[in-house]
């Protein structure tokens, strides 16, 4: 079985209308959107979802108010406000355990709170596995392994040979858990300085982790000198680059519709170049 994760330095780069893309490209696939943050694959793929599952994360103080004796060190303590007598606010409590700990009289609980949802949805494509992470919460890192843990299970099920990761921008912890032991990982970025700057980010994130790193360049054409630049900067690295893909507005005329770009206009140049792209990450993943 093989993996390769999408990622970005940064958001809007166009990694998961490529995904998208890839996915429906792709014969025997299992996928999964690893941006459980801001999740958005399912827009393009329209997911029937077939499993549901309690994500549970983060921990949530409460005080006995049997036990309490209004000494008020536990209010005193919370750096994030929590605490007003006896109360706890839901929305302030990091679950830090503090208060538990200068209580004298053993009065706060802790119990574990509904942080989001993991799914498992089937698509015109194949099987995708999903998750929403609840407003507010943390730990999305936990619910991005468990989403990998899903799609990981369905291909051992099925007997399917790739797994397409749809990982979230940036280099923070959910990245790191949509990289971790994946065979390869595709960096997609644009022709701008701080476009330049986030994908070296990456890549350096990337080969941290001995992952072997891909790049590709989205709307090449706005800048084609910064796209050489990137290029170069690939050959100097020793980054395979596997692609530069035009601005295309029908990008967000697929994405109205809810469709791949593949999809809606098969036959444009923009998708031929995303399917020679796709031939040449299978050859990089050594896929038939």
């Amino acid at each position: 079985m093989k993996q390769i994760t999408v990622i970005s330095g940064k958001g809007g780069t166009g990694k998961t209308s490529l995904t998208a893309c890839f996915a429906a490209l792709s014969e025997g696939a299992v996928f999964a959107d690893c941006d459980v943050d801001a999740s958005n694959l399912h827009l393009l793929l329209s997911p029937t979802v077939k499993e549901t599952t309690e994500f549970k994360g983060l921990m949530l103080a409460s005080i006995n108010p049997e036990k309490c004796i209004g000494c008020g060190l536990c209010e005193k303590n919370c750096r994030f406000g929590a605490i007003e007598g006896n109360r706890v606010d839901p929305l302030r409590c990091e679950g830090c355990r503090v208060c538990s700990l200068v209580c004298p009289a053993g009065a706060v609980d802790f119990t574990e709170r509904l942080c989001g949802h993991a799914y498992i949805s089937e698509t015109r494509f194949g099987p995708l596995s999903h998750a929403r992470l609840s407003p507010g919460m943390n730990n999305s890192g936990k619910l991005v392994t468990l989403v990998r843990m899903n799609a990981q299970g369905i291909a051992e099920a099925t007997g399917r040979d790739l797994i397409i990761v749809d990982g979230s921008p940036g280099i923070g912890c959910p990245v790191i858990a949509s990289l971790s032991s994946v065979d390869a990982c595709l960096i997609v970025t644009e022709p701008t300085p701080s476009g330049r700057y986030d994908m070296i980010r990456a890549l350096r994130l990337a080969r941290h982790f001995g992952i072997k790193p891909l790049v590709c360049v989205n709307k090449y054409d706005l800048n084609v000198e910064n796209t050489e630049g990137i290029r170069g900067y690939c050959s100097e690295e020793g980054a395979t680059y596997v692609g530069s893909i035009p601005f295309d507005p029908s990008f967000t005329e697929a994405m109205v519709r809810g469709i791949t770009l593949v999809e809606f206009k098969p036959d444009s140049d923009t998708v031929r170049e995303i399917v020679k792209m796709w031939g040449l990450l299978r050859r990089e993943l050594d896929l038939p």
